[in-house]
């Protein structure tokens, strides 16, 4: 009995980790014509550059994101939630190096299993 209930709970561990596994990756093209069709250019760029007036981005370079979250436990699922519903404008770690008070919610623009690609992509440089 110990060991059907043991097996039951490690299956359902695998079933329920194995529905937040890692998408499918996305080459440069696709990522970058995704976040192009979603809007994401308007705010981000792909690496950080210093404006010559000295004003900040709008929202923080990709490459300074994936600096900030590199190797941290559950940064995807963490980004990809930002990416659909927005971050909290008093929370923000970004204050100093952003001009955008808080990332506004973008599940009208991009589906989350495209959200979840670009997020890996990102992290992954």
């Amino acid at each position: 009995m110990i060991h059907r209930n043991l097996l039951a709970g490690l299956t359902g561990i695998l079933v329920f980790s194995s529905a937040y596994a890692a998408p499918d990756p996305v080459n440069d093209e696709k990522a970058t014509k995704m976040a192009s069709t979603a809007g994401c250019f308007t705010c981000h760029t792909l690496k950080h550059v210093d404006k010559k007036d000295g004003s900040k981005p709008i929202g923080p370079a990709w490459a300074d994101v994936a600096a900030q979250y590199k190797d941290k436990p559950g940064a995807a699922d963490f980004l990809t939630r930002i990416v659909l519903e927005g971050s909290n404008p008093y929370s923000s770690h970004w204050k100093n190096k952003a001009a955008g008070i808080a990332m506004p919610p973008n599940a009208v623009a991009i589906s989350e299993g495209d959200a979840r690609q670009l997020v890996f992509w990102i992290l992954s440089h």
